[in-house]
């Protein structure tokens, strides 16, 4: 093992003395570098705002983590967002339906990652966080956010491309979390 200069291994506590380490220089199960996406790789190094899209509310709530997000003013405003068709959120989105899109700040890496499935979330993302109720759906209480309703879904690429009317705006003094090389960075 060597140590990980980057600090992207974790940390292990040996007393008093906290070392990072890992196994592996590169990602063991990546393909060979002129194999790779070349769509993943520029997507992974445009920078991209970390959002959680809900709607619904109780027991029928449902959210994803989205970074696939544009923002469009006009009259009206609409945001458009990609979703995952396979996700709770991707099959239930239909016209007319209220979404909340919930801006993301620098702690809440770990609740985006539970969102995604990419975490455990004893009980369901929604009980890792305080939540406020909206006639768009649940947003993160304190958090920036928009309500939107959807007026159109479409196949696209891989995705479900959401586009929805604002018609709520809520800003917050936050720093936003954003996405870049398969990180968090605010």
């Amino acid at each position: 093992m060597q140590g990980d200069p980057a600090g992207d291994a974790p940390e292990l506590d040996h007393g008093n003395t906290v070392a990072s380490v890992t196994i592996h220089s590169e990602h063991p199960f990546l393909p060979p570098r002129d194999q790779r996406n070349l769509v993943r790789q520029l997507r992974g190094r445009l920078p991209a705002p970390v959002t959680i899209v809900s709607t619904g509310a109780g027991a029928d709530r449902f959210g994803l983590t989205v970074s696939s997000i544009l923002v469009v003013n006009g009259d009206p405003a609409s945001v458009l967002l990609m979703v995952d068709p396979e996700s709770d959120l991707g099959m239930g989105l239909t016209v007319g339906a209220g979404i909340a899109v919930s801006l993301l700040t620098a702690d809440d890496g770990p609740l985006a990652d539970a969102f995604a499935g990419l975490a455990p979330a004893p009980g369901g993302p929604f009980t890792l966080a305080s939540w406020t109720d909206t006639e768009f759906g649940p947003v993160r209480a304190g958090a920036g956010w928009l309500g939107a309703r959807v007026t159109d879904t479409r196949p696209l690429g891989w995705s479900v491309q959401v586009t929805a009317r604002i018609e709520r705006i809520e800003l917050a003094d936050a720093p936003a979390l954003i996405h870049q090389h398969g990180r968090y960075r605010t």
